[in-house]
C-alpha cells in the first residue's frame, strides 16, 4: 500500500477532472459503441455487520454511476453465509444506503435466486464442469498446492456424471453433515490463479436462513452466487474493490459455463417468484478500497470491539461504521464530498484522517447554524447590571448567509463562560481575560475582570467585574479596540446538557500493525470520549435529533441522534474547529 497523506482541499476543476475516472470512460464507451442500450449497476453488501467509511466509496460509485448515465442500481444483500447473517444488518444497510441520499431500483437478495443456483450447478455437473468432492476442507488445501506449486487432482475429480448428479442431489436433501462434501468447480489445479484451482461452489451447511428458513442445507459460495446474481438481474458494470480482481476469472468462468442468458429454463423459478430478470454477460472492473489512518476497517475487527465491550456499539459515534459517523453528525453530503474528490483509480492509498475531517468542516461551516456554548463553565457576574437585570439581545444564526435569519439569546447579570478563557496567570500572547484586563463579549458588550473569588482549597469558582455601558452594540463605545472576544451563556437562561466529547478511536495512524506483538486493541485511544456538563444556549437545547450547530469558537456539535431531548440536552462532537492533532493534540 502507498501512503498517501494529502492535506489539502482539491480545487473544484480537480474534482470535476476526476469525474472523468476510468469507469466512467469504459461505461461512456460502452454506451457510445451500443454495447450496452442502458447501465445496469448494484451495491451488494453481506450482511454480517455494518457498513463503514470504505463503504461509502463503492455506494457512490455503484449508484452515482447509474444515476450520471440515466441507468439503475439495485441493492442486493448476498446474504450466502446465514451463520453469520442477521436481520439487523440488513436493516441497518438500507437505512445507511438511504441516508446516503441513494434509491434503489430493486431490492434483491442472492437468496433470491437459490433455486436458480441449484439449477446452473446440475447444469456444470452434466457438462462435465463440476463434480461432488468427499475431501476435507484440511485436505483440500493440502491439495491445492501454492503458489510456486501446482496442485493436486482431487481423487474424486473424475467421477461420473450420474454420481456426481446423485450424489449433489443427496446434499440437497439434507443427507450429509457438515463438511462432508462439497461441490467444485473443475477448471485447473495447475492454474498460476489459484482461485481457479477446482475452488469450491456448494459447501454442506445446515443452518437456518433468515429468508429460506431451512429449506436449504447447502448454500452457494460467494465466488458462484455473486457472479450468477449479476448476470439473471441483467447487471452490465460489475464494479468491486481491487482485492476481487484475482477472482474475475473465476467470475467471467461462471457466468460463461452457466450462460444464462442464453438457458431461461434456468430461470424459470424467477419467474414463479414474480422476479423479473434481464440475463445479460456483465463486465466486472476493480477500483482500489478507500483506506483511512487512525482506523480499522476489517468487519472482524470492528466486531470485535463491539463483542469485547471496547466501544458502545455498532453505533458508536467513534466507529467508522455510517451509523456511528451519522451519530457523530457527518453528513451525507460530506461524505459524498470526500469520496469524489479521492476519485477512483486502481492504485491503493492511505488517506490522512485530517483529509475527511477537514471535509466535515468545510461542509458544516456552510450549513450549521451558530450557537453559543460553555463546556467548562465558570461563573462571571457583572455587578454593575441590576440584581433583575435581563433583555434579549439579537444575533445572527450565519454570519456568512444570511437567509439563515437571526434569533434573540437572553442576556443577564450572570453569566457563564468557559474556564480557558480566563487565565490569572497569562501565558505570553493571552487575548482573554485577566485580573483587571477587559475582553469583549460576544454581541454584548466590553467587560473587565475586577475581582477573583476563591474557595478555602483555592480554587477559582467565580469572577466579578462590569460592563462598560458605552460599549453595547450600536454604542459609541462598542468600536474601542479589544484584543479579545469570548463566548458566553446567560446563567439565568442557559441550559444544562451533556456534551460528549469525541475524538479518534486510535493513537497511531496504522493500528493493524502487529509490531512489538501489539494488535489494534493496544492502541485504543484512552480519550476518544470524554463526557462534560456545560451549558447553552436556548436555541440550541431545543434542536431536534441530529441537527448540527457550531459552538462558536468551540467547534461542530450535534444534538444525538438517540439521546438528545429538550429538556435533557445531549450533543455529540462531530470536529474541532481546528485540526488538534496536527497541532499536537
Amino acid at each position: 500500500m502507498t501512503p498517501d497523506f494529502p492535506t489539502d482541499t482539491p480545487p473544484a476543476d480537480a474534482v470535476a477532472e476526476r469525474r472523468q475516472d476510468f469507469i466512467r470512460q469504459i461505461v461512456r464507451e460502452d454506451l457510445a459503441s451500443g454495447r450496452h442500450a442502458a447501465i445496469r449497476t448494484r451495491f451488494p453488501p453481506e450482511p454480517n455487520g455494518y457498513l463503514h467509511i470504505g463503504h461509502t466509496r463503492a455506494i457512490w460509485t455503484d449508484f452515482g454511476i447509474a444515476e450520471e448515465f440515466g441507468g439503475r442500481c439495485n441493492l442486493r444483500l448476498d446474504d450466502t453465509n446465514p451463520a453469520k447473517e442477521d436481520p439487523e444488518y440488513v436493516r441497518a444497510i438500507q437505512d445507511d444506503v438511504r441516508w446516503l441520499g441513494y434509491a434503489w431500483a430493486e431490492l434483491r437478495h442472492a437468496s433470491d435466486y437459490f433455486e436458480v443456483f441449484y439449477l446452473a450447478a446440475e447444469k456444470l455437473i452434466r457438462q462435465g464442469d463440476a463434480f461432488v468432492c468427499d475431501l476435507s476442507a484440511d485436505e483440500v488445501r493440502a491439495y491445492r498446492g501454492s503458489l510456486t506449486e501446482p496442485g493436486r487432482p482431487s481423487p474424486f475429480r473424475d467421477r461420473g456424471v450420474d454420481e456426481n448428479l446423485d450424489l449433489f442431489r443427496r446434499m440437497r436433501a439434507g443427507e450429509f453433515p457438515d463438511g462432508a462434501r462439497t461441490l467444485r468447480a473443475k477448471i485447473d489445479m495447475a492454474s498460476g490463479n489459484i482461485n481457479l484451482r477446482d475452488p469450491a461452489l456448494y459447501r454442506i451447511k445446515h443452518v437456518e436462513h433468515q429468508n429460506t428458513g431451512n429449506d436449504w442445507p447447502i448454500y452457494p459460495m460467494y465466488d458462484y452466487a455473486h457472479s450468477l446474481s449479476d448476470a439473471i438481474e441483467g447487471i452490465t458494470h460489475s464494479l468491486c474493490t481491487l482485492e476481487f480482481e484475482d477472482h474475475r476469472p473465476l467470475y467471467d468462468w461462471c457466468v460463461d459455463k452457466v450462460d444464462p442468458a442464453n438457458h431461461p429454463e434456468l430461470l424459470a423459478p424467477l419467474t414463479g417468484k414474480g422476479l423479473p430478470f434481464e440475463a445479460s454477460k456483465p463486465r466486472q472492473i476493480e477500483f482500489s478500497r478507500l483506506n483511512i489512518n487512525y482506523t480499522v476497517m476489517s468487519k472482524r475487527k470492528l466486531m470485535t470491539l463491539v463483542d469485547e465491550g471496547l466501544v458502545d456499539g455498532w453505533g458508536d459515534p467513534r466507529m467508522p461504521t455510517l451509523q456511528g459517523i451519522r451519530r457523530r453528525g457527518y453528513t451525507p453530503d460530506a461524505l459524498k464530498l470526500f469520496v469524489s474528490r479521492l476519485g477512483l483509480s486502481k492504485q491503493n492509498s492511505l488517506i490522512d484522517f485530517s483529509v475527511l475531517e477537514n471535509t466535515l468542516r468545510e461542509d458544516l461551516d456552510d450549513r450549521a447554524p451558530r450557537r453559543m456554548a460553555v463546556l467548562d463553565p465558570l461563573k462571571f457576574v457583572l455587578t454593575n447590571l441590576a440584581d433583575d437585570h435581563e433583555e434579549a439581545l439579537t444575533f445572527s444564526n450565519h454570519p456568512k448567509d444570511e437567509s439563515f435569519g437571526t434569533r434573540t439569546v437572553p442576556f443577564a447579570r450572570e453569566l457563564w463562560i468557559d474556564r480557558e478563557d480566563f487565565a490569572e496567570v497569562p501565558p505570553k500572547g493571552w487575548k482573554r481575560l485577566i485580573p483587571g484586563g477587559e475582553v469583549r463579549l460576544r454581541g454584548a458588550g466590553i467587560v473587565r475582570c475586577d475581582e477573583v473569588v476563591k474557595n478555602e482549597a483555592g480554587e477559582i469558582v467565580e469572577l466579578r467585574g462590569t460592563l462598560d455601558l458605552e460599549s453595547r452594540p450600536g454604542m459609541p463605545g462598542a468600536d474601542r479596540k479589544i484584543k479579545g472576544t469570548i463566548h458566553w451563556v446567560s446563567a439565568q437562561h442557559a441550559v444544562e446538557a451533556e456534551v460528549r466529547l469525541y475524538d479518534r478511536l486510535f493513537t497511531v495512524p496504522n493500528p493493524d500493525t502487529d509490531d512489538d506483538g501489539k494488535t489494534y486493541r493496544d492502541y485504543l485511544n484512552p480519550d476518544s470520549r470524554r463526557s462534560v456538563r456545560g451549558y447553552v444556549e436556548p436555541a440550541a437545547a431545543t434542536a431536534a435529533p441530529e441537527q448540527g450547530f457550531q459552538f462558536e469558537r468551540t467547534g461542530y456539535f450535534v444534538a444525538d441522534r438517540f439521546d438528545h431531548r429538550p429538556d435533557a440536552p445531549v450533543f455529540n462532537r462531530s470536529v474541532t474547529l481546528r485540526d488538534t492533532w496536527a497541532a499536537g493534540g
